[in-house]
């Protein structure tokens, strides 16, 4: 400590001086009412945030493990309708085999043709439509050439005669057809 004029002592400064906060002064209470208030409020809806958040990953989880069942059962039962579709067409096969022996060509015949039917509708009934190009352009996509002949009366490059149709199913190939492709005459 050092003396000053008047005699008094004096701290010494050692350059840092400790810096003292003065207390602020008193807000207005209803401000600070107000302001407690906020902040109750703003907590509920902290907390009501979270709670949403929590059930909406809940959610989530469940819709999960919804599709992932829905998967499983897909893989497990997928082939369900067409095989229920089918079951007929097995039974009529069934049915001529077994009275094949006793009956004449023509019953067997219109068996076989009633056959066809069943599965005709089967597979249309399942999404399956059948590719029978005839006189159509040649689509390499769609068809399958299985040979060329010359044609004085078809278009060159058109499809002059279905050897085997073919298939798809929802727009997709599953068999293309097997056509003879017309060329000019040469």
């Amino acid at each position: 400590m050092s003396a000053n004029e008047s005699g008094r002592e004096m701290p010494v400064s050692s350059g840092k001086e400790p810096t003292t906060m003065l207390p602020e002064p008193a807000a207005d209470p209803q401000e600070l009412e107000r302001l407690q208030q906020a902040l109750i409020d703003s907590e509920e809806r902290a907390k009501g945030h979270w709670e949403q958040y929590l059930r909406a990953v809940a959610e989530l989880d469940n819709v999960r493990k919804r599709a992932q069942r829905d998967i499983e059962a897909a893989n497990r039962y997928g082939l369900e309708k067409f095989a229920t579709e089918l079951l007929p067409v097995k039974d009529s096969l069934e049915l001529a085999v077994e009275n094949a022996p006793s009956a004449d060509a023509r019953t067997v015949r219109q068996g076989l043709d009633a056959t066809l039917q069943l599965l005709s509708r089967a597979l249309e009934r399942l999404g399956v439509k059948v590719i029978d190009p005839l006189g159509e352009p040649f689509d390499p996509a769609r068809h399958e050439a299985m040979m060329a002949q010359d044609s004085a009366t078809a278009e060159p490059n058109s499809v002059l005669k279905v050897i085997q149709p073919g298939y798809e199913l929802n727009g997709r190939l599953l068999r293309p057809a097997r056509v003879v492709v017309a060329r000019a005459p040469g």
